[in-house]
C-alpha cells in the first residue's frame, strides 16, 4: 500500500470519533477531573492512554486480530471488563447517594496515589473490548496486504498522538474552573448519571455472546 495522505485522514477521523466519543473511560476522567482536579484526572487519562497505545500495538502485528477469532478469550474479556464495569457503577451510584459534607469528609480522608489512578484507567481501557475491536477497526482500516512498516508506523504514531490530545483534553477541559463549579452544584446528578453508564455497559458486556 504506498503512501496515501487522503487514506490516513480517514483512518485518523474514524479513530478520533472512536476515541473521543462518550464512553466508560472519557466519563471516568470527566469525572475525576471535575473531582479531583487536573493532575489526578491526568494520571488516570496516561492510564487510557498506555492501555489505548497496548491494542494498538496488538493490532498493528495481528495479535488481537487473531485473539478476536477465539471466542473464549473474548469472553473472559467481556467478563472482565463486565465486572469492573460493575464495580465502578457501584462506586458512582454510592457517591450519588452520599451528602456533600459526609463526600468531602471522604474524599480528604482518602486520596488515591497518582500512579493508583494510572493504573485504574489502564486497567479499564485493558479490559475494554471496544477498545480493541476498535484498533483492529482501525488498522483493518488503515492496513491492507501491501501495507508496508512505514504505513504502519505512520498510523500507530498517529493515533498515539490523537490519543493523548483526547484523553488528556477531556482531563484538562472538565478541570477548568468552570467545570469544577459545574461539578460541585450538580455532583449527585452527575455521580447518578455516571453510574447509569457503567451499569448500562457492564450489563451489555455481561449479557454479550461472543
Amino acid at each position: 500500500m504506498s503512501f496515501d495522505p487522503h487514506h490516513l485522514a480517514l483512518v485518523f477521523t474514524a479513530y478520533i470519533i472512536a476515541a473521543a466519543s462518550p464512553g466508560p473511560s472519557n466519563m471516568r476522567i470527566m469525572g475525576v477531573a471535575m473531582h479531583q482536579g487536573r493532575q489526578p484526572a491526568l494520571m488516570i487519562a496516561a492510564g487510557v492512554v498506555s492501555g489505548s497505545l497496548f491494542w494498538g500495538s496488538m493490532a498493528a502485528t495481528g495479535i488481537s486480530a487473531i485473539l478476536a477469532q477465539y471466542a473464549q478469550a473474548l469472553i473472559i474479556l467481556k467478563v472482565f471488563g463486565g465486572l469492573y464495569l460493575m464495580f465502578l457503577a457501584y462506586k458512582a451510584g454510592k457517591s450519588a447517594m452520599t451528602s456533600d459534607e459526609k463526600q468531602g469528609r471522604t474524599l480528604d480522608a482518602v486520596r488515591a496515589s497518582g500512579f493508583s489512578l494510572y493504573r485504574r484507567g489502564l486497567l479499564m481501557h485493558l479490559t475494554n473490548p471496544k477498545a480493541l475491536l476498535g484498533w483492529i477497526a482501525t488498522m483493518t482500516l488503515g492496513l491492507g496486504p501491501g501495507a508496508t512498516p512505514t504505513t504502519v508506523a505512520i498510523i500507530l504514531a498517529g493515533c498515539a498522538i490523537l490519543s493523548v490530545t483526547i484523553f488528556c483534553g477531556y482531563a484538562l477541559v472538565f478541570s477548568t474552573a468552570p467545570m469544577v463549579r459545574m461539578y460541585r452544584h450538580a455532583r449527585r446528578w452527575i455521580e447518578g448519571t455516571l453510574a447509569l453508564v457503567f451499569g448500562a455497559a457492564g450489563m451489555k458486556l455481561l449479557l454479550s455472546r461472543a
